[in-house]
């Protein structure tokens, strides 16, 4: 893939939302498994001093680009999405969670029809997921999906 798995996974969400809603603005956080550039234990790192942490002990707070990513596969989100990262002990699967200003309102039925359908039909089938299961991390080992909405785990801001 040309972008990191945060994109590959934030971007299918953000253009439901965008297509059907309009996004004024978002916060996402990933909670991103270990890669292999993290050390195993405490050292030096070339970027920075939290980066050099051991991974198996600690979450380290981190930078990420996907937030900006998704505004260059999507222009129309340029600039109304930020965000960071944690990076924590797990060997597999990361989560995104993005919180979002909508131009129009919406319930959170209303998004969670919105994202299972697009999983179901369209460009989007192949991309994203949709599940209303009680899952955990080690459920999404070796699905094909870029993303995947987890409606069990949303909720709504003042609703």
């Amino acid at each position: 893939s040309a972008a990191s798995c945060t994109t590959n996974c934030l971007a299918p969400v953000a253009k439901v939302l965008n297509d059907k809603w309009g996004i004024k603005r978002g916060l996402m956080t990933t909670v991103h498994a270990a890669t292999a550039t993290q050390k195993t234990v405490d050292g030096p790192s070339m970027k920075d001093w939290r980066g050099g942490r051991g991974i198996l002990e600690n979450i380290i707070p981190s930078s990420t680009g996907a937030a900006k990513a998704v505004g260059v596969v999507l222009p129309e989100l340029n600039g109304k999405l930020t965000g960071m990262a944690f990076r924590v002990p797990t060997s597999d699967v990361s989560v995104v969670d993005l919180t979002v200003e909508l131009e129009k309102d919406a319930s959170y039925d209303d998004i969670c029809a919105a994202m299972k359908e697009a999983s179901e039909s369209g460009p989007m089938s192949e991309t994203l997921g949709y599940t209303d299961e009680k899952v955990v991390s080690t459920d999404f080992r070796g699905c094909g999906n870029s993303s995947i909405f987890d409606a069990g785990a949303g909720i709504a801001l003042d609703g």
